[in-house]
């Protein structure tokens, strides 16, 4: 199945959007295509596509098979400069401004430039900012770098206003794949008020009523990984939601 011409990865200040993370090494084969189901039922906005250590799966073969299958624009969420390829819509071009490590600053960058510059996917500059979740996270281990304690918003707010003047065009707030605590609303409001380009939010979301209370507080899109890996009637409950949010 073909599917249809998708669009460029867009956001802006007033949206209310959901995406899927989709980790390669996590699903293959007649698993993949199920879940893939799964995810076109919900209708999201937007697919996100890779992880930390990607070592099991292709990130060209399966960025292939979801776009065979879903409607709306897979996004390259890459953990590194090795897991480019053009076969998605979008990359986001993520810059580790909560950490101190400059290979995840500007060193990997350096590294991928050539091939960004060769790809057709569109690149978003992203101000990406990792936010303790109550566990250590495969993202946190691999970037060597220290989360920002889940109750400080003026360290939150002051690092996402510093990622948007050194020209990022969007902001993602991370606790991390498998965190055990989302991020408070109370952060993401405190954030989402003071920034003026979009505010992505992911980490440990679980149900439908986290989704709500984030885009309550002001994010824009949330995204939502292993929360759907362990508990698959949640992909009703978006279904749901989305619904609603349309009428």
């Amino acid at each position: 199945m073909e599917a249809s011409q998708a669009k460029p990865f867009s956001l802006d200040k007033s949206a209310r959007q959901f995406a899927v993370l989709i980790d390669p090494d996590k699903h293959s084969g007649d698993e993949l295509f199920d879940f893939l189901q799964h995810v076109r039922e919900a209708a999201p906005d937007f697919v996100f596509l890779g992880g930390s250590l990607v070592y099991k799966s292709s990130i060209e073969e399966t960025a292939r098979k979801i776009k065979a299958v879903v409607e709306c624009p897979v996004i390259l969420f890459p953990g590194h400069f090795n897991q480019l390829t053009d076969d998605v819509d979008a990359v986001l071009l993520l810059s580790l401004i909560s950490g101190r490590n400059a290979d995840t600053l500007i060193g990997q960058h350096v590294l991928a430039a050539p091939q960004l510059k060769r790809l057709n996917a569109q690149i978003v500059s992203t101000g990406y900012m990792l936010i303790d979740g109550g566990r250590p996270t495969s993202v946190s281990y691999m970037s060597h770098s220290q989360p920002i304690p889940h109750d400080k918003e003026d360290i939150a707010v002051c690092t996402a206003l510093a990622g948007q003047y050194l020209g990022m065009s969007v902001i993602y707030m991370d606790a991390g794949s498998g965190a055990s605590t989302p991020l408070s609303s109370r952060m993401v409001k405190s954030v989402a008020e003071q920034i003026d380009v979009p505010l992505i939010v992911g980490g440990g979301i679980r149900n439908a009523q986290k989704l709500t209370e984030l885009w309550d507080a002001g994010a824009n899109l949330v995204v939502i990984g292993n929360g759907l890996e362990e508990k698959r009637s949640l992909f009703a409950e978006l279904s749901a939601l989305k619904r609603v949010s349309a009428s």
